[in-house]
């Protein structure tokens, strides 16, 4: 029998007529025989309006009681979506994190899940072939005995970890769109949902820029190998669409040299000119940066003729100004001349494994952006995939001119 774990995120349970919707999704599984645990987000705006709660009783509030607060959306999710599936006529019942228990580490706002103990759930599935409709984003920390919550787009990688808990044979995770496209259908009319992709390739496309899945659910997968499906819960839920399944690479027969082009606008660049060249000097400038829990992204380094050299990186646009503040405070330790930044500045990737077995590829993606005028601040390559760091204003024409000069546009 086939067993599968099916996550909805908060669009798709936005209000009581999308979850009845989301019920009659979870019932087809049902009735073509396969064992099902759900994972659901709280409803679209709610985690929103329950952090503002949390903001306006205290500005400087308990992280610990911000998790028990913000917990609540998926549960009133889960609790409606177990009385949804009743009314089919479908044995339901919903588990909050701890009642799993999802088990996590005590960072508070932004926990890493440590072990799923399936077997109660595993147990409904024998005994009374009831559905499991499990909160998401949510888990428990049993020292302490306290909940906890994932971070932004935590279900997701709940799903993906319950999935491999539980043995499910795949994870199918519905959001608003029906899959997932060679790059953002928004910017590029042509592009088209791949039927495949690679665990890797989706990796490296969630953490440059696509917002489909959240990155540490595509590392989930990838490590416990769960295939997983990008599906639509708006589709007919009688006549839903197959979606893009997330695999191994050797489950994919024919693949592109690049599979697609993500692109991202949360970037700032930071420049540090005329530092000493010499042993230690990268450890003052970004150990300062990592102690502060700033991530810093692409790299380039420039040698002068008088043992000088310029620095530049990257950081998110929500970090620019901490980032540049830690740097001059580190000023003196550090030795530089000048620090200027900019944050008008976004990165554009081209992702594919078939990049391995082929040499030129990204020589072929700088010359072409070359040809439309567009400058290159920064560059970063990896086996399968390069990163180009470009003016903001020239974002849609650089993704526009790799999606082409790749072939993705074509069928």
């Amino acid at each position: 029998m086939t067993r599968l774990v099916m996550k909805f995120g908060g669009t798709s349970v936005a209000n009581v007529q999308r979850i009845r919707n989301v019920a009659r999704h979870v019932k087809r599984e049902v009735d073509a025989g396969a064992d099902v645990a759900v994972v659901v987000s709280a409803m679209a705006g709610k985690t929103d309006e329950l952090a503002a709660w949390c903001k306006e009783a205290a500005p400087l509030y308990d992280q610990r009681e911000y998790d028990a607060v913000v917990a609540a959306g998926e549960q009133v999710t889960a609790g409606l979506l177990a009385i949804a599936l009743q009314q089919l006529g479908v044995p339901a019942r919903s588990w909050l994190g701890w009642q799993a228990p999802i088990l996590t580490s005590d960072a508070h706002g932004a926990a890493r899940i440590t072990s799923i103990e399936g077997a109660k759930i595993i147990e409904g599935f024998a005994l009374r072939r009831e559905v499991a409709v499990v909160a998401g984003f949510q888990g428990l920390h049993e020292p302490t005995g306290r909940i906890t919550t994932l971070g932004r787009g935590g279900s997701d990688t709940s799903a993906v970890a319950l999935a491999a808990a539980i043995n499910a044979d795949r994870c199918d995770i519905y959001t608003d769109v029906d899959g997932v496209y060679t790059t953002d259908p928004r910017v590029v009319h042509k592009a088209r949902r791949m039927e495949r992709i690679a665990f890797e390739e989706m990796l490296e496309m969630a953490s440059l820029g696509a917002k489909v899945l959240q990155v540490r659910s595509v590392e989930a997968a990838l490590v416990h190998k769960v295939p997983t499906y990008v599906r639509s819960s708006f589709d007919d839920p009688e006549r839903p669409n197959s979606g893009t399944l997330i695999c191994n690479e050797e489950d994919i027969m024919e693949t592109k040299v690049v599979t697609g082009v993500a692109f991202s606008r949360d970037e700032a660049q930071i420049t540090l000119r005329r530092v000493a060249d010499k042993p230690g000097v990268a450890a003052a400038v970004f150990l300062p940066l990592a102690e502060a829990g700033v991530n810093v992204d692409m790299i380039v380094q420039v040698a002068g003729e008088d043992a000088m050299t310029d620095m530049t990186f990257t950081v998110s646009a929500a970090e620019f100004e901490r980032a540049r503040t830690i740097l001059e405070k580190a000023k003196d330790s550090i030795g530089y001349a000048s620090l200027t930044g900019a944050n008008d500045v976004a990165k554009v990737s081209a992702i594919g494994i078939g990049m391995r077995s082929h040499a030129g590829v990204a020589a072929e993606g700088f010359k072409a952006l070359a040809e439309k005028g567009i400058n290159i601040r920064a560059i970063t390559t990896s086996e399968i995939k390069f990163s180009v760091l470009i003016d903001a204003a020239y974002t849609e024409l650089a993704v526009h001119t790799l999606h082409a000069l790749y072939g993705l546009d074509k069928g």
